[in-house]
């Protein structure tokens, strides 16, 4: 127990060099959580400087602002904001998780770490930082879709961390995990989960409304935050972590309708307490540790940062995120933090590790809390220059495909054919654990069947090796072919759903993105199932084939997509023509209102081009005089203009250098939102969604 005194003065230390360490990088205009792990470093016990704060206290504060930070977060997000971007946001959770595993170990054994400890790097590597991020959004004003998307990945990674946790426990303490273990340490997170928000809802929201309605604004502080610690420690009680718990307890309460003025309240005392939580983080910072252990940590902190932009992108994009959100939310989660400690201490704590492990983990992620705002900052520039270096195709792609999977989430039910899309799912999933079933099996029993071989036969134990393997290959195909078969069938009924085919006999103008969308689909399958089976045999494993076998099926599948992707191209030059015409057509008419209805039939003639929308630009529009280059409507929007009517003009599929004048009517597709932020940025100028630096 930590006496008074003891409490008192590491909060003076802790606050006073806090509060001159952002007041200097305030005035550097950096962002002030460098300043707070800088305060971190001076008052830790691990630099010569006589101003030591004691690490234990300042940890058992940390925590609270981990519980206040992630009850703020849970207040900008109703459970309804959660379930909206669960689907996007847990794809692209498992992809990244996987890759950052997969990696981990790689990278445990290339050092010559063990295969338990590279396991353990491959988790602690894995999970991104809520608390780091939620500090960063907070200071640059982030809002939009890209912050609903990044809390909605850091929500799963969280639940998938758990997951993690109970799985390494397994098989450190030599209990082996076998299926039925997994489902039901899965199934209790489910129930748990389940539970409180049911009973939750019933109590939480209109508690909160009586109280706030007596209009006292210490009894709601102090009865929010009564809920607040009530359900962390109730997620603590059934083994899960105190982070989570608040942010569910930040959900409930925003059920009630009044989270803005709890979140009004709460501010203050969750800036304090966050401040001590980024502070403690510096403490933790050993100059002789990361001098020792450089090369591990600079490696890792390479791999962490360039796997997590790559893996978190690329889920988020195949998803149906454009290309800037998806390289921003990429960028935003590039880093380690509070559960990396949180699984680093348990391989300690298991002896499954060795002590280095956790000094690597802790330097790995104060090096990326340092990176994660300069990051974050650049991401829309860097997102900017991704999209203009895309080949054409690709960029028509990206455009385009938001507006597919746009429709087939606002497909009805009957159109998506749900019945068998559960059942090739799970068809696919039977084939990919019967599959790491045959892996993990021989692994573990090839030297006893070898052996028994061997005495049986006489044939040399290496030859009875390899004949087994080369017999577990064999047996592989019909589970690789059965995954690739129906990620293909899944493909064709989700792609008739979002663009279905002409039933009259004429010709079918939607088959080209139709074919595309049916490649990508199975790209987004085969890395969906890929992936976490890589991560899952590796171990078990020897050599690089699992990742060579999905290498060869994602370059197979790339090199049809780049076709496809060619084929729309030209697709959408030759309906860009159609929407000419009709844009023409517009142009001589003389009904009232007939431009804003120019373009309505274009969806039915050529569905695969979204639906586009003419835009006029105004003497008044901050456009006029701009080239498309420099307007960047595409990269800041994710929008694309598909033709521009000029009078008696038309100028379809418009280059980069065109110059827009008042007066042009312009035909933009993409998903709604892409095309209400272009709309917006056109005839008023305002700022593009998510950005970081106009949010």
């Amino acid at each position: 127990m930590h006496g008074a005194h003891e409490v008192l003065q590491a909060i003076a230390i802790v606050l006073c060099v806090a509060a001159v360490t952002t007041v200097l990088f305030q005035r550097l205009r950096q962002p002030v959580v460098l300043g707070y792990i800088l305060a971190g470093l001076v008052v830790g016990p691990h630099v010569p400087i006589p101003l030591v704060a004691n690490p234990d206290v300042v940890a058992t504060l940390s925590e609270l602002g981990v519980i206040l930070l992630m009850f703020s977060l849970g207040l900008e997000f109703s459970l309804r904001k959660l379930f909206s971007v669960g689907f996007t946001a847990g794809l692209t959770a498992v992809i990244q998780c996987a890759i950052m595993v997969w990696l981990g170990f790689v990278v445990g054994r290339a050092f010559g770490w063990t295969s338990r400890e590279s396991i353990f790097i491959g988790a602690i590597i894995a999970i991104s930082s809520t608390t780091i991020i939620a500090k960063a959004f907070d200071e640059q004003g982030i809002k939009g879709r890209l912050r609903e998307l990044v809390v909605g990945v850091l929500i799963v990674e969280d639940l998938i961390a758990v997951l993690l946790m109970a799985t390494l426990t397994a098989i450190s303490t030599g209990a082996g995990l076998s299926l039925g273990e997994l489902s039901l340490t899965t199934g209790r997170l489910v129930a748990f989960l389940v539970g409180l928000v049911v009973v939750g809802l019933f109590i939480i929201p209109r508690a909160v409304r009586a109280v706030v309605k007596l209009n006292r604004p210490e009894t709601t502080l102090v009865a929010s935050m009564g809920i607040c610690f009530a359900v962390a420690l109730l997620a603590q009680a059934f083994g899960y972590s105190v982070a989570l718990g608040a942010f569910l307890a930040g959900s409930l309460v925003a059920e009630s309708g009044e989270e803005k003025v709890v979140e009004h309240l709460v501010q203050p005392v969750r800036d304090m307490f966050a401040a001590i939580f980024f502070v403690s983080v510096g403490m933790l910072i050993s100059p002789a540790l990361i001098a020792e252990h450089w090369v591990a940590i600079l490696v890792l902190t390479l791999v962490v940062i360039a796997g997590k932009i790559l893996g978190v992108t690329l889920g988020a994009f195949l998803t149906g995120n454009g290309t800037r959100t998806s390289v921003q939310a990429g960028m935003s989660l590039a880093q380690i933090g509070e559960f990396s400690f949180i699984i680093a201490g348990l391989g300690l704590s298991l002896r499954a590790t060795g002590d280095f492990v956790y000094p690597v983990a802790v330097a790995v992620s104060a090096i990326t809390t340092l990176t994660t705002p300069i990051l974050i900052k650049t991401s829309g520039p860097v997102a900017t220059w991704v999209d203009r270096k895309l080949p054409k195709p690709l960029q028509t792609f990206a455009t385009l495909y938001g507006t597919w999977v746009e429709r087939l989430r606002e497909a009805p039910a009957h159109q998506t054919r749900g019945v068998e899309v559960r059942r090739l799912a799970r068809l696919l999933l039977l084939d990919a654990a019967l599959l790491i079933g045959l892996a993990i099996g021989i692994s573990l029993g090839t030297r006893k069947v070898a052996l028994f071989i061997e005495e049986r036969t006489g044939i040399s134990r290496a030859l009875a090796e390899n004949l087994l393997l080369v017999g577990v290959a064999v047996l592989s195909v019909p589970f690789l072919v059965g995954i690739v078969r129906m990620a293909r069938r899944l493909g064709e009924v989700l792609a008739q759903a979002a663009l279905p085919p002409r039933q009259d006999g004429k010709v079918d103008l939607a088959a080209a993105p139709r074919r595309l969308l049916i490649v990508t689909l199975q790209v987004v399958t085969v890395l969906l199932v890929g992936i976490p089976l890589v991560a899952i045999t590796q171990p078990f494993l020897r050599g690089p084939a699992g990742p060579l076998i999905i290498l060869v099926l994602l370059v197979t599948l790339g090199v049809a997509f780049w076709r496809g992707a060619t084929n729309l191209h030209g697709h959408v030059r030759a309906g860009a023509e159609v929407v000419v015409a009709a844009l023409a057509a517009q142009s001589h008419s003389r009904e009232p209102g007939s431009e804003e209805h120019a373009l309505d039939d274009v969806p039915k003639l050529l569905p695969g081009l979204g639906e586009p929308v003419p835009v006029r630009l105004e003497d008044s529009s901050p456009a006029v005089g701009q080239t498309l280059a420099q307007l960047n409507l595409r990269g800041l929007t994710g929008a694309t203009v598909l033709a521009i009517q000029r009078g008696e003009e038309s100028v379809s599929v418009p280059t980069a250098q065109e110059v827009l004048r008042s007066g042009d009517v312009l035909a933009l597709t993409g998903t709604q939102e892409a095309v209400q932020a272009a709309r917006g940025l056109l005839e008023r100028g305002g700022a593009p969604i998510a950005s970081p630096s106009t949010s």
